[in-house]
Parts: C-alpha cells; sequence; structure tokens
C-alpha cells in the first residue's frame, strides 16, 4: 500500500514538475486552436510570418531584461531607451539626407550613433545600483523619465519622418519572394511586377527573423554556455554566495544594465527600419510589462536566479498570438492588456506555487 502511494506520489509530481515547466507552451498551444476557429486566416504562414515579424521588437527589450532579471533586478527603462535610439537614429538619418549624403551612409551613421548613446542609460543604472546601491526598480525608474525627456527633446513632440525610402523596404524585407509560374527573387521583390500581381506574390521568411535569430542564439550562447553566464545565474542565486565565489559582482552588474541598454537601442533602431519613421514611446510603459511578462512567463523568477532567453522567446510568441488572435476575432485590441495582466499573474502565481518543480 505505502509502495503504490509512494509511486503515485512520485507520478504526479512528475506530471506536476512537466506541466509547471511547459504550461505556456501548453497554453500557447491552446490558443492557436482557437484563434483558428474565431480568427480569419489566422492559421496561414503568411500570418505567422507576420506575428514573428512584429514580435522582432518585443523579442530585443524581453532577451534584454531576461539578463537583469536572472540577476535579481529589474530595467524599467528599456521602452523609454527604446524611444530615445529610434529618435535619435531617425533624427541623424533625417539631417543627413537632407544634406544629400548617401542613403546606406546616413543610415549607417544614424545607427551607430544610436547604439553608442543608449549604452550611456544603462552604464549609469549600472553604477547607481552597485556604487551608490540604489535598487534597480528606482534607479531605472528615474532612467525611464530622463530617456523619454530626451527623447522628446530631440523629436520636440513630432515623429521624425523625412527618411530615406528605403528604409521600411529593409525593414520589411523576406528572403525569398515567389510569383508562382513567373518569377523567384531573394531579399528584394521580383522587378516588373505591379497592380494585381502583388497579391499574388508569396513571400517567405522575413528578413527580421533571420536577423533576430543570430542575435537571440547569440544571446543564448553567452548565458548557457560561457563563464559570464554562469556568474549571472550566481549573482541572481546568491550575491553573497557570488561575491565569495570571487565574482567582480559589480563590474558583472554594470555589464549586464549596460546590454540592457543596448539591446533597447537595437530595438529602437529596428524600429525605424520597420515603420520609416522615428517616434518616442509615449506609452514606453507597455513596452516594459510586456517584456517582464515575456520574461517571467517563459520560466524566470523576479527573485532572481532562474530564467533563460529561450523561455523568454516563447513568452513573447504567446503574447504575440493573443494579439494577433484577438485582432482577426474582431476583438478590441485593447483586451490585449488584460490578457497580458492576468497571463502574468497566473506565471507568478505557478512560480510561487511549485518553487522545487520548475
Amino acid at each position: 500500500m505505502n509502495n503504490n502511494k509512494n509511486s503515485t506520489l512520485s507520478v504526479s509530481q512528475r506530471l506536476q514538475s512537466i506541466l509547471a515547466k511547459n504550461w505556456a507552451i501548453l497554453f500557447t498551444l491552446i490558443i492557436i486552436l482557437i484563434f483558428s476557429f474565431t480568427g480569419k486566416r489566422f492559421f496561414q504562414l503568411a500570418n505567422f510570418q507576420n506575428i514573428l515579424h512584429l514580435s522582432t521588437i518585443y523579442l530585443l527589450l524581453t532577451a534584454s531584461e531576461t539578463f537583469v532579471i536572472i540577476t535579481g533586478g529589474i530595467d524599467l527603462s528599456v521602452g523609454f531607451v527604446m524611444g530615445l535610439s529610434s529618435v535619435l537614429s531617425a533624427k541623424i538619418i533625417e539631417l543627413l539626407h537632407a544634406a544629400n549624403f548617401p542613403p546606406a551612409l546616413s543610415i549607417s551613421i544614424g545607427s551607430i550613433v544610436a547604439l553608442i548613446v543608449c549604452i550611456i542609460p544603462g552604464l549609469i543604472n549600472g553604477v547607481l545600483i552597485t556604487k551608490y546601491k540604489v535598487p534597480p526598480f528606482i534607479a531605472t525608474l528615474g532612467m525611464m523619465g530622463i530617456a523619454n525627456g530626451m527623447a522628446l527633446i530631440i523629436s520636440e513632440g513630432f515623429p521624425v519622418a523625412y527618411l530615406p525610402r528605403v528604409l521600411p523596404n529593409i525593414g520589411n524585407s523576406y528572403l525569398i519572394y515567389i510569383l508562382p509560374g513567373k518569377a523567384i527573387s531573394f531579399f528584394s521583390k521580383p522587378k516588373g511586377i505591379a497592380g494585381e500581381e502583388i497579391k499574388e506574390l508569396i513571400r517567405i521568411i522575413p528578413n527580421s527573423l533571420i536577423f533576430i535569430s543570430i542575435i537571440i542564439f547569440i544571446l543564448w550562447h553567452i548565458l548557457k554556455n560561457t563563464k559570464f553566464g554562469q556568474h549571472t545565474y550566481a549573482i541572481g542565486g546568491s550575491m553573497d554566495a557570488a561575491v565569495r565565489a570571487g565574482i567582480n559582482t559589480n563590474k558583472h552588474l554594470i555589464i549586464i544594465y549596460v546590454l540592457s541598454s543596448f539591446l533597447a537601442g537595437l530595438a529602437g533602431v529596428f524600429y525605424v527600419f520597420q515603420t520609416g519613421i522615428g517616434i518616442y514611446t509615449s506609452f514606453g510603459a507597455m513596452y516594459e510589462l510586456l517584456a517582464i511578462a515575456g520574461v517571467v512567463i517563459g520560466g524566470a523568477s523576479l527573485m532572481g536566479g532562474k530564467g533563460g532567453i529561450i523561455g523568454s522567446v516563447i513568452g513573447v510568441f504567446l503574447l504575440g498570438v493573443i494579439e494577433n488572435g484577438l485582432h482577426l476575432s474582431g476583438v478590441d485590441p485593447f483586451f490585449r492588456y488584460i490578457a497580458v495582466g492576468l497571463i502574468l499573474i497566473v506565471a507568478v502565481i505557478i512560480d510561487q506555487s511549485f518553487p522545487d518543480l520548475l
């Protein structure tokens, strides 16, 4: 009797562990199934490509937040650093383009300068947190306001829109274009197509997916297979133990927040490539919410020491599927925020309820 009971308990625990670890994947599959019936054109290759393409920015922000949250910190400034990067890069590109610089040179200079400048907020955050012992919540909250103010000053409160037309063409291009029975091309549309032929054009693999896949792989490798990644988990697990193990925790945390800010800056530059404009994030706090939600849904703990890039990718994809599915189902998109809030609460409850199984 006792052996059977112990055996049953062991199986039950294993089942709970599997469900607790993979609930986001299971929930995503259920949501996809539901929207396949309620949303027109939802279950199509083009739609899933669109979800991945539009999730690029959120993947960058969520990846940045993943490193920070694993250390037990939080970065509330990523959405507004993204906005600063967006308007700064766009403003430089606009000025150089107006001065008749070649588009490629204008775009390159604007992008590089924005990425360099966006390292500064992360450096300041890191120094405030490590040297002056300012709590991450307060340090990054202050930086959120500073970054937003700088973005508004640069843009004067208006979108930066007079940019080279090639920008959105690059940001929204695909690897393969197929015009059935007529033409196939790579990286750009077949020449000479117009009118009704545009509707027949099949687009396969957004270039943004290739770009973000490379970034995600590099970050996954750093976190999974390098000493830097091991130290990141160690700091989140126990700061005191990390110090006793000889880890330079202050230097490491500064690098973490610089990386977070850089990835947010990269998201801002890519936003310009996707939309063809630079715009400050007046609703930047929602970017932070979605980034943090993606990390937590992906299995990270807000207490630190747990999480991963792949889990965060799954979290972002789940949020992207919900937003897309609600839109195609004719539901008011503002319900997305309610859904994100509820799922975030569920993720935290699961983390707190099954800490030994995750």
